[in-house]
């Protein structure tokens, strides 16, 4: 009786699979311009989050699986967790996959608009946060993900992938306040992918006050009313070579809050109506060896402010480069910057000033220099 249990034992084992998986990174970060001042630190997690997950698969038969993601996000210098202190912040999730009929998950997860738009930026693909957009206004580099969220990703068939999320907002009464939902599409023939996304938010604000446990909660980039995103971009890749072209707009109705601001919000006197963004981006990549690429992006972003008092209209220029050395198959190092000059709009407020994302502090003037040098090790 013991041997057929083992044997049953044994092939009920090999029809499941967990992995263990991580990466690590810290680097050096110097700052040429932090409210008037040079800054000095060590940061973890610019380009490639530093975190620790699990992920595994059971087969139930007929092509379908069941599956599920638990990944913790964490600072290297402190070991505090990230994501506003979530054990498994970055993903949490569980669901069913099929060969034929695509998946379907359930969980804290990305949203369509990071998995079939943010690969085709440079920040969401090959490099990380500095790259950002202003204030990460798309979310290109997943500031927030998405509670409460149910998922469907669907097979690929000729080259292209949907995707469609609906996120709750748990509150009684309450069905539409602090609740999200989107879709994208992905189409890849050989070197070419093109990639587009819809997004929309409702009533991000309630996240800290009366719905804490709604679909974007406390790691929400905006507070406001409504916040829709829409990004569209294209990569061409041949030989050792990638370039790339990406536009996102994003609408922020009635905002009261910037995750990114660290003064002024609200212009003298008055109250914000609506932020909008259009941004343009640039990029390129080329790799001198299989180990060995340099990636270059600029990207122009305009903006519209209308308030009670007035209307706005502040521009940024970035660019921003990266040389990376792959020092084996999970150990790389590199060495990047990025150079952003804002042209004010004298709104009295933080939009005011250059603010790279990840430099120390925002510019106590237009224009705002970013170096960091870091080591990655994945496992």
């Amino acid at each position: 009786m013991l041997l057929p249990a083992l044997v049953a034992a044994g092939a009920a084992h090999a029809q499941s699979s967990v992995m263990l998986y991580g990466k690590i990174e810290d680097g050096f970060n110097y700052t040429s311009n932090a409210r008037g001042n040079d800054a000095y630190q060590l940061e973890s997690g610019y380009d490639y989050g530093s975190r620790w997950g699990l992920k595994g698969t059971e087969d139930l038969g007929g092509g379908t699986k069941a599956v599920f993601q638990l990944e913790n996000g964490f600072d290297v210098n402190t070991g505090k967790n990230g994501q506003g202190g979530r054990e498994f912040g970055r993903q949490a999730f569980v669901g069913l996959a099929s060969d034929r009929f695509g998946t379907l998950t359930l969980g804290r997860q990305y949203d369509p608009s990071v998995d079939m738009f943010s690969p085709l930026t440079a920040n969401g693909n090959w490099t990380g946060y500095i790259f950002s957009h202003p204030y990460d206004n798309d979310n290109t580099d997943y500031s927030f993900r998405v509670n409460n969220a149910v998922k469907y990703v669907s097979p690929t068939i000729a080259g292209f992938t949907g995707e469609a999320m609906y996120a709750f907002s748990n509150q009684a009464g309450g069905f539409a306040n602090n609740r999200l939902y989107g879709f994208g599409a992905q189409y890849q023939n050989g070197g070419l992918q093109i990639g587009a996304s819809y997004l929309k938010i409702n009533n991000a604000s309630a996240a800290a006050t009366a719905n804490s446990s709604g679909a974007v909660t406390s790691d929400n980039t905006f507070n406001a009313r409504s916040q829709q995103n829409i990004g569209i971009g294209v990569n061409y890749s041949f030989s050792n070579v990638l370039v790339g072209f990406a536009y996102s707009h994003v609408d922020v109705y009635d905002p009261t809050a910037n995750a990114y601001f660290t003064g002024v919000t609200q212009p003298a006197g008055g109250t914000w109506d609506a932020w909008k963004f259009d941004n343009f981006e640039l990029s390129g990549l080329y790799h001198f060896t299989h180990a060995l690429y340099l990636g270059a992006a600029y990207t122009y972003t305009q903006a519209r402010l209308t308030s009670t008092v007035g209307s706005f209209n502040p521009k940024w220029h970035q660019l921003s480069m990266k040389l990376n050395y792959d020092l084996s198959p999970r150990t790389s190092v590199y060495l990047e910057g990025a150079y952003q000059r804002a042209i004010s709009a004298h709104t009295g407020t933080d939009f005011d000033y250059a603010n790279i994302l990840g430099a120390a502090d925002l510019s106590s003037g237009r224009n705002q220099m970013l170096y960091r040098v870091a080591i990655i090790h994945g496992f």
